[in-house]
């Protein structure tokens, strides 16, 4: 199987457990693993059969920035959930990074993996 995957994608949301968080935006990363076959696109050059990484990019940030959560790991599942019914991927696992919750830390987050039901 192939990989497609977006690597530190930048959406600034509000997300958050605390009063404080959920009064400004922070930032999150996304580092996002997609496995498909990437044979019919590469063979036809046509991104209609491509796994098309600027349209997950786009889905992320519309999904992350619509309606804040409180927990990564709720905006982790959901994100999982999405891509794995909208786009054409069987596994993805997604690593969400946020880089000011620790300060002490350069960075904390959380990383799932999930596969599409068969």
């Amino acid at each position: 199987m192939d990989k497609v995957f977006i690597s530190q994608l930048h959406v600034d949301t509000i997300i958050g457990v605390y009063d404080f968080e959920k009064e400004t935006k922070q930032s999150l990363y996304f580092d996002i693993e997609m496995l498909c076959d990437i044979k019919p696109a590469a063979k036809t050059d046509d991104i209609a059969l491509a796994l098309d990484y600027a349209k997950v990019s786009e889905r992320v940030i519309a999904h992350t920035t619509a309606k804040p959560v409180e927990l990564l790991e709720t905006l982790a599942e959901q994100l999982a959930a999405i891509i794995l019914t909208e786009f054409t991927t069987t596994q993805v696992t997604i690593r969400i990074s946020k880089p000011a919750a620790v300060t002490q830390a350069n960075t904390v987050g959380v990383e799932i993996t999930r596969r599409k039901a068969c």
